[in-house]
């Protein structure tokens, strides 16, 4: 039986470990540098803001016939004699290893960080670290206006905590968002008691001082939470020759230049692979656990589509593919109702979504998934389009779980379709919490829960009757280079 050694017991190892056991076949060993066990990362944000208790973030128990290996941390790798070294001078020796070392925040070049009152935001210690400052009343800076930031800050505001988000872009989200749905963003957080410095850097950081800015703003805080990004793991690859760019480079196969040695997760760099999500670790923890078991020797990673939501309560935003496309082969449109806290903008290319922003539109978001994911075209009422609501005859997706056709995507992280939430429930699966069992559905970012839910309260309404799929397309409408600006109060 093959040895199988990961390196990493977060969200991805843990589950590479679960689909190998599901395929049987090895003898496995998973190290893990934190104590705790594993737990949901991307949660982080809701025990910050009080929904959830820190042990409500633990993921299913890792199975007894896993050598798990938890506090301790691997120091180097011998690829010649397939050997790995812990930190306490053990010795693994394995047939294949796994690397789901994830990132590490990453702390900008900023005096007096790190130190005394500074906390990262990236595990759940640094959680509880922040939980510990986070007294109502209480004043704490964020350093970082991009998801992460954003999502600590609109949680530490929950709890009362006077909060300021300082971000050196000229608006928050720059990588996901536009400079227009980054003002409206601005405007939303705002009203939920975040304050926000855009275009201003931070130059120092001491005790009793509080944090001082570029501009000459001094942030009388009594901690800092650094939110400014993260960096692929890739230490113990590069000791050991592995090739590494910006992560752990990796092929289809998620194989590195070292034989035996494989990445996935936040630490491997493939084309297709978006950054800082799960659902592409997830993903490659499948393909490798089908190779490395043989259950199938032709699965590929061929890439994850993006769809990038902001875990915030109070704030609906979702972004998908390329929010910066604007060339003259593409289509914009654009709604701005900055009043109501409102924003939608489709690049649409040969009358297909290739990328979006909807804040405040949770209908629309639904349909700009579900026709960026299937390619389907786009229906040519595009103010309806926008607003999220369908015309009769065409096939717009929908937010109403009943008309969901079969093969519609509803928990990304996890690839679980309508269609197979049906199939569990016509298996015997006939409650939230069975559903949500077998298929894993809602147990990755959580931003699909209300949809399956709904799902669930459909099925037992109606008895899960046949779905006849998505109606037919009645029109298609040819590809034009317009920009179709709608302006406040259009909705």
């Amino acid at each position: 039986m093959r040895r199988i050694v990961v390196v990493g017991n977060g969200m991805v190892g843990a589950r590479f470990a679960d689909e190998v056991r599901r395929r049987g076949g090895a003898r496995l060993t998973v190290v893990g540098a934190e104590a705790h066990p594993a737990y949901n990362r991307v949660l982080l944000s809701t025990v910050l803001a009080g929904g959830i208790d820190p042990a409500g973030i633990a993921l299913p128990t890792v199975d007894p016939e896993v050598d798990l290996r938890s506090g301790i941390a691997a120091v180097s790798l011998r690829p010649a004699t397939r050997t790995l070294t812990l930190a306490d001078g053990t010795l693994l020796p394995y047939d294949d290893l796994v690397l789901a070392t994830g990132s590490r925040a990453w702390l900008p070049p900023v005096a007096g960080v790190p130190g005394p009152g500074v906390v990262g935001f990236r595990d759940l210690d640094d959680c509880l670290a922040i939980l510990d400052m986070a007294r109502p009343g209480a004043t704490l800076a964020v350093l970082g206006g991009g998801l992460l930031g954003l999502e600590a800050a609109r949680g530490l505001a929950a709890r009362g905590v006077d909060v300021t988000v300082v971000h050196p872009a000229g608006h928050l989200m720059e990588r996901q968002l536009d400079a227009g749905a980054g003002a409206v963003l601005a405007d939303v957080v705002d009203k939920l008691g975040v304050r926000v410095l855009l275009g201003v850097g931070a130059v120092s950081w001491a005790p009793g001082t509080g944090l001082t800015c570029n501009d000459g703003t001094v942030i009388d805080a009594d901690g800092l939470v650094v939110a400014a990004g993260v960096r692929p793991e890739t230490t113990l690859a590069s000791d050991a020759g592995a090739q590494v760019d910006r992560g752990i480079v990796v092929d289809d196969r998620l194989r590195t230049s070292l034989e035996h040695v494989y990445a996935i997760g936040d630490c491997a760099q493939h084309d297709g692979a978006p950054s800082g999500l799960v659902q592409p670790g997830w993903e490659q923890a499948a393909v490798l656990a089908d190779l490395l078991t043989g259950a199938d020797p032709a699965a590929r990673y061929r890439g994850t589509r993006a769809v990038t939501r902001l875990k915030a309560s109070g704030v609906d935003l979702t972004a998908v593919g390329d929010v910066h496309a604007e060339d003259d082969t593409v289509e914009l449109l654009r709604l701005t109702d900055s009043r109501r806290g409102r924003y939608a903008k489709l690049a649409l290319r040969d009358d297909r979504v290739v990328g979006g922003i909807m804040i405040g539109f949770p209908d629309a978001a639904a349909s700009m998934i579900q026709l960026h994911d299937t390619g389907s075209p786009a229906p040519s009422d595009r103010l309806a389009l926008l607003l999220g609501r369908a015309l009769p005859g065409e096939a717009t997706p929908t937010s109403d779980p009943g008309r969901l056709p079969a093969a519609a995507v509803v928990c990304r992280c996890n690839t679980v379709t309508k269609g197979a939430l049906v199939a569990a429930w016509r298996s015997g699966a006939t409650d939230l919490a069975a559903l949500r069992g077998a298929t894993r559905a809602a147990t990755g970012c959580g931003s699909c829960a209300g949809t399956v839910e709904g799902i669930c309260a459909w099925l037992a309404a109606t008895d899960a009757p046949a779905d006849p799929g998505p109606p037919q397309l009645q029109e298609r409408v040819g590809s034009t280079t317009q920009d179709h600006d709608y302006t406040e109060g259009a909705a």
